[in-house]
């Protein structure tokens, strides 16, 4: 008998997949941009390639990597009492970045990732966007894997309600990101491109006449 030779894994660093993120933090606060400052000074961007652009920061790096910095920043804002929103996407596989052979199944198997807790209370809106096309072994079924996911934030703990276009996650900071990136992580497995993207609000002080 011949030697079986196992099929070679697939393999890319996240910036050859496309693996990354776009920040935009807001502070309804007058010294906002020193709150913002202070947010990234203190945040640990080990394994972040950073991009500040005009409108938002553009992130490259492993999805632990990515979460971690993430959550730091926005927890570190939101500790300065202001009310704080953020906007966050994350995004995978997209056919602009990828410079890498894809496998066949289309996408890329990465680990769900669980944050710190931080101890800071946030609202978000969120949207997962599989943007499947049936090729490899995943067929296009993409509200199957929307679903799967808010079936899985329902379990997480968090209060979790259906809203018009998204869904609106409440709970610690760590736990709502860590819900989005594992939607989108999970979904990444069998699908090429997946993006998804969230509206995150901290110490708003309308809070209290939106509770459910």
């Amino acid at each position: 008998m011949g030697t079986i030779i196992p099929e070679t894994p697939f393999t890319a660093t996240p910036a050859e997949f496309g693996i990354g993120a776009r920040l935009t933090l807001a502070v309804m606060r007058d010294d906002y941009a020193a709150v913002i400052l202070d947010a990234l000074q203190q945040a640990d961007s080990t394994g972040i390639a950073l991009q500040t652009g005009v409108v938002s920061t553009y992130l490259s790096g492993a999805e632990p990597d990515l979460l971690r910095y993430v959550s730091q920043v926005v927890a570190g804002a939101s500790r300065s009492g202001a009310h704080v929103t953020a906007t966050v996407q994350f995004s995978r596989g997209c056919p602009g970045e990828v410079t890498c052979t894809l496998p066949p199944t289309g996408g890329l198997f990465a680990e769900v990732v669980n944050l710190t807790p931080t101890g800071v209370h946030a609202v978000a809106e969120w949207a997962l966007y599989p943007l499947d096309d049936g090729t490899g072994s995943a067929s296009a079924d993409h509200m199957r894997d929307i679903y799967a996911a808010i079936e899985s934030a329902k379990a997480s703990g968090l209060t979790v309600h259906s809203e018009h276009f998204v869904t609106r996650l409440e709970g610690d900071l760590a736990l709502v990101l860590q819900v989005i990136a594992a939607g989108w992580i999970v979904a990444g497995r069998t699908v090429q491109h997946v993006a998804t993207h969230a509206t995150l609000s901290l110490n708003s002080p309308s809070l209290n006449s939106h509770a459910s």
